[in-house]
C-alpha cells in the first residue's frame, strides 16, 4: 500500500510540472507569434 501511496504522488507530481512546461510552452509561442505580427506590420508600412 505505501508504495502505491508514493507512486501515485510521484505521478501526481510529473502530472503538474507537465502542464505548467505545457502552459511556458504556450506563452512563448504567443510572443513569438506576436513578434512576427508586429515585424510584419513594420515591413508593411
Amino acid at each position: 500500500m505505501r508504495k502505491l501511496i508514493v507512486l501515485t504522488a510521484a505521478a501526481a507530481a510529473l502530472l503538474v510540472s507537465a502542464c505548467n512546461t505545457v502552459e511556458g510552452l504556450g506563452r512563448d509561442v504567443e510572443a513569438a507569434g506576436k513578434a512576427v505580427t508586429s515585424t510584419a506590420s513594420d515591413a508593411k508600412h
